[in-house]
């Protein structure tokens, strides 16, 4: 059984993408990666409206290890923030796939979401990877 929620798409930067109603997705971290940082202690988002370009750096998460870059999944704009992730960062510690979200997208094209990862295959690549 996977460790990963089903029903979300992964991609090779540890992130995880869900399709929300209006068209919007929402990305965060996986638990594989908050594991990997630690205490997450700051939190480096975009700005709402900010245009995105997929595998381009768009924030920073900052943890007691080490600074890590957040890359956009997909092409589009910046819906929105979790703004109580700038008050209380280790929500991404505490519930990644949850309240830990980082940001909402407005994709350029829902389908390129195609193009990225299942559970499944997210889990074989971080097997690989450790291994």
């Amino acid at each position: 059984m996977s460790s990963h929620p089903e029903n979300l798409k992964y991609t090779k930067d540890h992130e995880w993408v869900e399709a929300r109603d209006g068209g919007r997705v929402r990305v965060g971290i996986t638990d594989f990666a908050q594991k990997q940082l630690g205490d997450i202690v700051f939190v480096e988002t975009p700005k709402p409206g900010e245009g995105l370009k997929a595998g381009e750096p768009v924030g920073n998460l900052e943890s007691v290890k080490a600074v890590s870059e957040l890359y956009a999944p997909l092409d589009g704009r910046v819906a929105a923030v979790n703004g109580d992730l700038d008050s209380d960062p280790d929500l991404i510690n505490n519930d990644p796939y949850g309240d830990g979200w980082i940001l909402e997208i407005e994709p350029a094209d829902t389908k390129a979401l195609d193009g990225l990862l299942s559970a499944a295959q997210y889990e074989e690549y971080i097997a690989e990877d450790a291994s």
